[in-house]
């Protein structure tokens, strides 16, 4: 009788034991982080003019605004696939300001056009380390115009020399680049400031780089500085749209730069770092206001190309 009486006590005392244990768990929560928006940087067309971008980067890298994603079209292909392959922005001053026109020009006799294009492209490649797009650790698209339909064309992988040449031969000046038995002009006829590329990889966050020409009443052009102005004035419409959907826009005053002037590299890098510079707490607020909505608490956006 003793015995069943010890046993019960017993019994009742690992209950309570048990229940008191049980009060005193602490309730654990689980906290969801803000993630990093996926900040994409578009940059536009502008032969020579298209230095600025370095200098636009040089700044937002200096504040610790790194992108994910860098698409470009004609000038902004040649500087973001040298950047994307992994060069820092003073790396990419450093080639600015060695360039030669000889470096890239190979003159020929071809009714589509006076430039070959094969330089640029040797070019290009040699500066990326021969590395295909798709193994840059930076994502990277090319914008490009398909000649026989006029469609919008963006290279992804591949040759990234051969998909710059495409996205820089402009019409009647440059060989239309021939890639996979088709042929490809500028990019700027279609997407003179790649936005809307940047949004189709995944970005949640778009910097545009506008370097276009504006038509200036009075002031002499040459004949690439009227081309080069045509281009644009042809494509205002695209630049418009393309802009307007961009978080952020840069607009280094690089208009009285010649669209060939390879000498005026290191001014054009300075007015990319002075346009940057003024943008810099706008950027910075949208990062933070980004941070704070809805879409930093999902899963980054999903390319679609």
């Amino acid at each position: 009788m003793k015995l069943a009486q010890y046993t019960l006590i017993g019994l009742l005392g690992l209950g309570l034991f048990g229940c008191d244990k049980a009060t005193k768990t602490p309730t654990q929560t689980t906290t969801i982080k803000a993630r990093e928006p996926v900040i994409a940087i578009a940059l536009g067309g502008g032969g020579a003019k298209g230095f600025a971008h370095i200098g636009v980067l040089k700044v937002l890298e200096s504040h610790g605004i790194k992108a994910k994603i860098i698409t470009g079209t004609s000038a902004g292909s040649f500087v973001g696939s040298i950047y994307a392959s992994g060069k820092t922005p003073f790396q990419l001053q450093q080639i600015a300001l060695t360039l030669k026109e000889s470096d890239i020009r190979d003159l020929t006799l071809n009714s589509q056009g006076i430039v070959q294009g094969q330089k640029l492209q040797d070019y290009v490649n040699r500066h990326v380390n021969n590395k295909p797009i798709e193994q840059f650790p930076m994502r990277f698209t090319a914008v490009a115009t398909r000649l026989d339909d006029g469609h919008k064309a963006e290279f992804v992988r591949g040759n990234a020399g051969q998909a710059v040449r495409a996205s820089c031969s402009i019409p009647n000046v440059f060989v239309p680049a021939t890639i996979a038995g088709k042929k490809y002009v500028d990019g700027g006829l279609v997407s003179p400031i790649p936005v809307k590329t940047a949004q189709a990889m995944g970005a949640d966050i778009v910097i545009a780089v506008d370097i276009s020409a504006r038509p200036v009443g009075g002031q002499p052009l040459s004949m690439w500085g009227l081309l080069d102005q045509t281009i644009n004035i042809m494509g205002q419409q695209s630049i418009n749209e393309e802009l307007g959907q961009a978080n952020i826009v840069i607009q280094p005053k690089v208009g009285h730069l010649g669209a060939l002037d390879l000498k005026a590299s290191n001014q054009a890098i300075l007015e990319g770092e002075k346009a940057a510079q003024l943008k810099i707490r706008a950027i910075e607020k949208v990062i933070h206001d980004f941070k704070l909505s809805p879409a930093a608490f999902k899963a980054a956006p999903k390319a679609r190309i």
